[in-house]
């Protein structure tokens, strides 16, 4: 049986960007290549990030919303993604401003959605990826090969939008981090599907990632911020709490050991440890707490 394409012309992109680099336009036109509109959403860039994303948008099927502040990247996407709604699209293809996607990425994760066994209950299908510090694997497994999940990141992510609004937005108070695991959560707990391709489709660096040898071992370390430190382990403790697994309290003990796990690798790899340290403290204290949104001072969280 051949199998046909399916009508890309279905697909808009969505970038939420926040402080991008001069790189931003040369990885944006590898997406533009593959779908009929591009959202960007800037969470308060700077003077010359602005410049940059002007030109950007003078070209065509480029929309471009401009935020005075910092809204988060949930805000952002759901900016975008409700924007693609309003013109009529099937898909939204979630990026970062730092992904470098595959020429064939939207190519292949349509096609993954259109000839899945299950379509009607695909929510998301999401790209294999390789670390910008990693030799790109699994080249040999079959273009349409995917495999079920429990989540996938939401750079290179492809939702269905017709599903989409019966999930839900993604979850403005988490801010940054854990946005897309809580977006798949619900998604399942909903009985629908997540599935990420197992081919490399993009390369994407979670963090500043770097390696260390430690005693016989390699280790490595994200060298995340103390701010992006605080929103994981707020965020984690907060899905420990919701998922309803952990009886009489003991979520919290669950949180805490995760957030000493943080603790423990950013003391032995990383700069800045009590900054960071303190963030990761600061996130469980607030997520036991149920305070959500945009981080306030860590002097005020004891």
């Amino acid at each position: 049986m051949t199998r046909e394409m399916p009508e890309l012309g279905r697909v808009c992109a969505v970038c939420v960007t926040y402080h991008p680099d001069c790189n931003l336009p040369e990885r944006l036109s590898r997406i533009l290549r593959q779908v009929s509109h591009l959202v960007i959403v800037d969470n308060g860039s700077s003077s010359a990030a602005l410049g940059m994303l002007s030109n950007i948008a003078k070209g065509d099927h480029v929309t471009v919303f401009l935020c005075n502040e910092n809204l988060g990247v949930a805000r952002g996407l759901n900016i975008g993604v409700e924007y693609a709604i309003d013109l009529g699209y099937d898909f939204a293809l979630l990026v970062d401003q730092d992904t470098c996607v595959n020429e064939d990425l939207v190519s292949v994760l349509t096609r993954i959605h259109h000839f899945h066994v299950d379509k009607d209950r695909l929510a998301i299908v999401g790209a294999g990826y390789a670390d910008s510090q990693q030799v790109p694997t699994r080249a040999d497994d079959s273009e349409l090969a995917c495999e079920e999940v429990e989540a996938v990141i939401s750079s290179g992510s492809l939702l269905w939008l017709k599903l989409f609004q019966d999930i839900g937005r993604f979850r403005e108070e988490f801010f940054i981090d854990y946005v897309d695991n809580e977006y798949c959560a619900r998604a399942r707990k909903k009985g629908y599907l997540v599935v990420k391709a197992r081919r490399t489709l993009m390369v994407h660096a979670i963090g500043s990632p770097s390696r260390h040898r430690f005693l016989w071992m390699t280790k490595y370390s994200r060298n995340h911020s103390a701010d992006r430190l605080y929103y994981q382990a707020r965020n984690d403790t907060v899905m420990l709490r919701e998922s309803g697994k952990y009886h009489a309290g003991f979520w919290r003990v669950k949180g805490f050991g995760r957030a000493i796990r943080r603790c423990k690798r950013v003391i032995l790899f990383e700069r800045d440890k009590a900054a960071k340290v303190l963030g990761v403290l600061h996130g469980w204290c607030d997520g036991v707490r149920g305070r959500l949104g945009p981080r306030i001072s860590a002097r005020k969280f004891i």
